[in-house]
């Protein structure tokens, strides 16, 4: 299983619900936020933490955002 998709299923507990061009959105967005947050010095491993842990996706974007003010 790739990350993006290690982060997926701790984002969307039931990806099987999805249509094929709402899994593909979403993976792309996914993808996305994982190259954001690496790019910001956080682990796909720690979103998935912080996604778990109570956070939510927009919480979480939040949290990349104003570390990416940090490294800027």
């Amino acid at each position: 299983m790739t990350t993006e998709l290690h982060l997926l299923a701790a984002v969307n507990h039931d990806p099987a619900s999805l249509s094929f061009a709402q899994k593909e959105a979403l993976q792309s967005a996914v993808a996305k936020i994982v190259a954001f947050g690496a790019q910001v010095g956080v682990s796909t491993d720690q979103m998935i933490q912080l996604l778990q842990s109570g956070l939510t996706v927009g919480e979480l974007l939040e949290v990349l955002a104003a570390r990416a003010g940090d490294v800027a």
